[in-house]
């Protein structure tokens, strides 16, 4: 009877499976299939592989596949890591190919540019897509390793990835780009070779899983090595194999890849009409029938074993638990870096690369980072949903990594919002530039889309960061080639350790700030100086209309905003934030009025007719303003 249960589900994943409409089954996993790779070639390791605990593996095979052109100065390669399940075929090479599992970003004209960049994606090793694995024949015994295949580790995996790169003749990447378990290789390349690439694009990852996702690889293997047919994973050569077992463990594995919108979305309106498909599970429930023509199709293309050894690696990386942990973890790093996370993202959540972030910064790294507002759950950098915005991100990282990009200065466009405060020419910028210390370490809060720091840049400052929450200033940011960090002002700068900037700056911000104190207070902590720019609601424009018409103020400059789309939470004038500076005890080193309207400063009762004023601020008991 389970000879012929499990010979039945062999039949229907082979024959039915490829027949059922993908629309009523769409996921990440729908373009990967289990056709040759008919691109893919091999590299054998001319050596064993010391493995990372302790035991050896005699001969090593890597199958990966390449796109685009190595330039001659080899400059221009970028090295894709695969997810648990992923494999070499990464995008098609011609429009006639299969597609692969990450076409919406790879590609001619796509985010990661193959007629730009040199990509080279390897199947990890102990998969079971080309690279030694489980499935892989063991030279002392001329068998299939099975369970005798050793344990091994993302640094094992890595490892193998430099031998093949130094066969391609590649000694420093352009990039490193990973998400998930992909993710944790770019972080072990970063680690562990520093100096091996410029730039490291990490999306969807964490320094090590949560117990909550390790709890859910356990239920997985258990299911693989609980089947009756495992064999104790000698089951290669026999009629049956964990077929039900692999299924179940990637059917718990795919409920962790969605969020709850998206199980909402795609199940709830019919819930209790399953998809019509002949699988063997439970399926009174349409997410049942979802997740057992998942699982059923995963068996076509993979390997039980390799699926125990895989993830069982996943779970043995750790970079650390702590803040100190990371940031010894990350202390020789030397590339720039890209950390994108997904707001739905249960399974690799955006707190654990905010970690990865912080740690960073700690050791003065150059990062940007963005947690996107996504629907779509860990798949979601697999998935178009979103690809405006990360893809995008990616691209422009990339692009101000390559030989011969525009420098930060070239970027004139400024990204505004339907509030944005931002329309006109910054002449508050001109004075803050004469203002910044020369070779000054500066943190520009709320930087916009980065025009402040691009203009610093070209002034030679030791190191500029930008705190941004709007997702297309971001994007303005990476594409500058300006480091910028996600964050909401309100939470403080708990990122930055004290006195890690010489100078920070808060342009036309503070009015939207609902802890002004709080935040003047932080900024004072992290920066020796700081800048901080204000709209002045005594201007006389102001007082004019509320006073005279009876209407809600604003005037053509820097305050144009109407009463329903100011970004504005606060009216405070010049005269207000003096009182401020006087009741905390803050240290005015210098206070300069403009009247942005006309383009001039002003002396003459700056709280009537300026529009706009700059103080450069200290604590009261520190050193004077150098």
């Amino acid at each position: 009877m389970e000879a012929r249960k499990c010979l039945s589900f062999h039949l229907f994943a082979s024959i039915f499976l490829p027949a059922v409409s993908q629309t009523l089954f769409e996921s990440s996993d729908s373009v990967r299939h289990a056709k040759p790779l008919r691109h893919a070639q091999t590299f054998d390791l001319a050596q064993p592989l010391e493995l990372e605990l302790g035991a050896c593996l005699p001969s090593i095979t890597v199958a990966y596949e390449t796109y685009g052109q190595l330039a001659p100065a080899r400059d221009n390669a970028i090295l894709i890591c695969h997810a648990i399940s992923g494999d070499s075929h990464v995008a098609r090479h011609e429009p006639e190919d299969d597609p692969g599992w990450w076409d919406i970003m790879v590609g001619p004209g796509k985010p990661i540019d193959t007629g730009r960049y040199f990509v080279v994606c390897p199947n990890l090793l102990g998969g079971c897509r080309g690279t030694t694995g489980p499935k892989s024949t063991n030279p002392l015994t001329g068998k299939p390793y099975g369970r005798d295949f050793p344990t091994i580790t993302v640094g094992d995996m890595v490892k193998v990835q430099r031998e093949l790169l130094d066969h391609l003749g590649i000694t420093q990447l352009l990039a490193v780009v990973g998400g998930s378990v992909g993710g944790h290789q770019a972080l072990t390349w970063a680690t562990r070779y520093p100096a091996a690439m410029r730039g490291l694009v990490a999306l969807a990852t964490s320094p090590r899983l949560t117990s909550q996702a390790l709890a859910f690889d356990v239920v997985g293997r258990n299911a693989i090595l609980r089947d009756p047919s495992f064999h104790n994973g000698q089951y290669y050569e026999r009629p049956t194999g964990p077929r039900v077992g692999l299924a179940l463990a990637r059917m718990i594995g795919h409920i962790t890849y969605l969020s709850r919108e998206a199980m909402t979305r795609k199940f709830e309106a019919d819930r209790l009409k399953p998809r019509d498909v002949a699988i063997e599970f439970e399926k009174r429930f349409s997410v049942g029938s979802y997740l057992g023509y998942q699982g059923a199709k995963f068996v076509e293309r993979f390997d039980a074993n390799s699926y125990v050894t895989l993830s069982l690696a996943m779970d043995l990386f750790d970079l650390g638990a702590t803040p100190a942990e990371l940031a010894s973890s990350f202390r020789h790093c030397q590339c720039r870096w890209l950390v994108l996370s997904f707001s739905s993202d249960w399974l690799f959540p955006p707190d654990q690369s905010r970690d990865i972030v912080n740690a960073l910064i700690a050791n003065n790294a150059s990062v940007s980072y963005c947690n996107v507002q996504s629907g779509c759950g860990h798949d979601a950098f697999l998935l178009p949903d979103d690809l405006d915005r990360y893809g995008e991100m990616v691209r422009g990282f990339l692009d101000s990594l390559a030989p011969g990009s525009p420098p930060a200065g070239a970027f004139k466009e400024e990204v505004h919002g339907p509030t944005s405060i931002f329309h006109q020419h910054r002449l508050d910028y001109d004075r803050i530039l004469e203002l910044v210390p020369p070779g000054a370490r500066v943190l520009d809060l709320g930087c916009g889309s980065g025009g402040l720091l691009a203009e610093l840049r070209s002034s030679d400052h030791r190191r500029l960061v930008g705190v941004e929450l709007d997702e297309r200033r971001i994007l303005a940011c990476i594409r500058r080639g300006i480091d910028v960090v996600q964050a909401d002002l309100n939470r403080g700068l708990g990122s930055f350790a004290t006195s890690q900037f010489d100078c920070v700056l808060l342009s036309r911000t503070l009015q939207a700030v609902f802890d002004v104190e709080g935040l003047v207070n932080e900024m004072l902590r992290v920066g020796r100086t700081c800048i901080v720019s204000i709209p002045n609601f005594a201007y006389h424009r102001l007082r004019d209309m509320l006073a005279k018409e009876g209407r809600a103020p604003k005037a053509p400059g820097v305050l144009h905003n109407e009463w329903y789309n100011s970004p504005n939470i606060r009216f405070f004038t010049i005269a207000d934030f003096d009182d401020f500076c006087r009741q905390k005890n803050l240290r005015v080193h210098r206070r300069i009025a403009l009247d942005t309207e006309a383009g001039k400063e002003v002396f003459d009762d700056p709280n009537l007719n300026a529009d706009l004023a700059i103080f450069v601020l200290g604590r009261a008991d520190s050193l004077a303003h150098r």
